[in-house]
């Protein structure tokens, strides 16, 4: 089944999605967590919007996408990770198809794993800090709306806070790192498995597979945004990633496919959209 975007290529193109090309008004930090932790990284906007740009395991043919951050303050320890996730998939039909039909409340479970790296030789992934694998049950994108959403905007759903049609629908996910000290510096990413693509694809036998809707997993993104509010990018150009397709990669593979690394010279604009707090 086809999924949502076309990740280096789709960037270097049109933009990330069409989501790329919507204002979302004004970035709000948000300055603790809790009365005990404080967000030491913030590159989620609030309020949410309807949707953000995205890059999709399946349509890239990944397996892993993440940054490097420097995190604000001192707070370091026992650090929360929230992670923006872009969901197009539907429980019947299809983003890309017009047909697009969801019941309210309608999800799937799908297990998302948040990995933390110190910064390595030459900015490359180092030792792996922490990683924390969780099973979220993930919302389906709403229905199409064909009353607010018609012409090129045909087959979107309805924002209306955001008096807006999008293809993805924006939601975000914590995990706890637990007893971990982190560096003033790291690269986070998520990893998650599709049915072609990740580290252990799921396979085309999952029960979704052949459903009316497919695999809500298939259209599942992480959510992409830039600047942050707290924190910083230390490489505002740059993402890290693993995919098996060359393509993909600002060096069109030249540095290798299939390893997690640097992907250098164009992702200005679009890190991934996560929230680190820490006490």
């Amino acid at each position: 089944m086809s999924a949502p975007s076309k990740g280096r290529r789709t960037l270097r193109g049109a933009g990330i999605l069409a989501a790329a090309a919507l204002a979302v008004g004004a970035f709000v930090a948000v300055p603790t967590a809790s009365a005990s932790s404080t967000v030491i990284y913030d590159n989620i906007p609030a309020p949410l919007p309807g949707n953000l740009p995205s890059n999709g395991n399946e349509a890239t043919s990944g397996s892993e996408f993440g940054g490097q951050v420097s995190f604000d303050g001192t707070a370091r320890h026992n650090p929360t990770v929230r992670v923006g996730l872009s969901s197009w998939g539907c429980q019947s039909g299809h983003w890309y198809s017009g047909d697009c039909s969801t019941s309210r409340g309608s999800t799937f479970s799908e297990p998302i794993r948040v990995n933390l790296y110190s910064v390595g030789q030459n900015n490359e992934p180092g030792s792996l800090l922490g990683s924390v694998t969780h099973t979220f049950n993930i919302p389906y994108r709403p229905s199409a709306n064909n009353t607010h959403c018609f012409g090129n905007d045909a087959g979107k759903w309805w924002d209306k806070a955001d008096a807006t049609c999008y293809n993805g629908k924006l939601e975000t996910r914590t995990v706890h790192l637990g007893s971990l000290d982190l560096p003033d510096t790291a690269i986070v990413s998520v990893a998650y498995n599709t049915t072609h693509s990740g580290y252990n694809p799921i396979g085309e036998s999952a029960p979704c597979y052949s459903s009316p809707g497919g695999c809500g997993y298939d259209s599942l993104n992480v959510a992409l945004n830039a600047p942050p509010t707290v924190g910083s990018d230390p490489l505002p150009d740059d993402a890290y990633q693993n995919s098996t397709a060359a393509n993909q990669y600002c060096d069109g593979g030249a540095g290798g496919t299939g390893t997690f690394r640097l992907d250098s010279g164009c992702w200005t604009g679009f890190q991934p959209a996560i929230r680190v707090s820490a006490k």
